[in-house]
């Protein structure tokens, strides 16, 4: 994968699908059961944090996504085709993409952030580039937990050991919040950013207003003040105005962190060290 880093000065301001405006009206706090996994490595000192179908691709799975440079086409991401056999089963049809999605979902939880969040997340990119939708891959999912399908995840025992795993109901649905996560903060990047081979919307309307605001202050934050992370107290405020109620801090963190590994990957601004 290449990654172009446009000029400093390119982006005067953030340009976002989702506009300036934040949602404030309040929502009521829906009760479900769900899991609230915190991503390795987040810990709240003296911050606050809250609590809380793709068509059949023959040869999608070898695709690639890259951004290609500004001087000959708009920063977005692309697929190109590649022979590349490894993944070939991962894009080759929603349902093996779910489960793609998952195995790394549960990577990340089982054996930390890092690279498996990276690779969660460009993952998520991919889903997004080929056109999925958070509740397509959601029906994918539990389709499987209904039939009863176990899937390979990987777990440390003093090394890394391949086993089944059931899926559970309430990881789906964190999964497929991640996913929705994602799929919005692509959504408050600077426009073109990523091609998209689909018109229908990534997430719900729905989800989309539960979390939009929650994104774009993030993504003002890195794109116009060069930040890397907010207090969590101002995100905790966000929640509460849109659905009145707030995540735990080590829950709300995990989901800043989320967002800005998002962007670093989508739209990097700095060189890596």
């Amino acid at each position: 994968m290449m990654l172009v880093v446009n000029p400093p000065g390119t982006i005067n301001q953030i340009q976002t699908f989702l506009g300036n405006t934040l949602l404030h009206s309040k929502l009521p706090c829906v009760s479900k059961p769900a899991i609230h996994h915190s991503l390795p490595g987040i810990h709240s000192n003296n911050v606050v944090h809250i609590h809380s179908s793709l068509p059949s691709w023959k040869d999608s799975s070898k695709l690639t996504t890259y951004l290609v440079s500004h001087r000959v086409a708009p920063k977005r991401w692309l697929c190109q085709s590649r022979g590349s056999a490894s993944s070939d089963d991962e894009y080759r049809s929603s349902r093996n993409i779910a489960i793609s999605l998952f195995r790394r979902y549960r990577n990340v939880i089982d054996r930390g952030g890092g690279d498996n969040l990276k690779e969660f997340i460009s993952a998520g990119v991919n889903a997004y580039a080929l056109g999925c939708t958070d509740e397509g891959l959601r029906k994918e999912l539990i389709a499987m937990k209904e039939s009863g399908i176990e899937i390979n995840v990987m777990h440390s025992y003093g090394g890394s050991t391949s086993v089944k795993s059931k899926i559970c109901a309430e990881e789906v649905n964190e999964c497929i919040l991640w996913l929705s996560i994602i799929f919005i903060t692509i959504l408050c990047t600077p426009q073109p950013t990523i091609v998209r081979w689909s018109s229908t919307p990534p997430v719900s309307d729905d989800v989309l207003h539960q979390w939009k605001g929650f994104c774009a202050l993030i993504a003002n934050a890195y794109f116009i003040r060069g930040m890397a992370w907010l207090p969590v107290k101002t995100l905790q405020l966000e929640q509460m105005a849109v659905v009145g109620c707030a995540e735990e801090p080590s829950v709300v963190a995990s989901r800043m962190r989320l967002v800005f590994s998002t962007l670093e990957v989508v739209s990097p601004q700095w060189p890596r060290v």
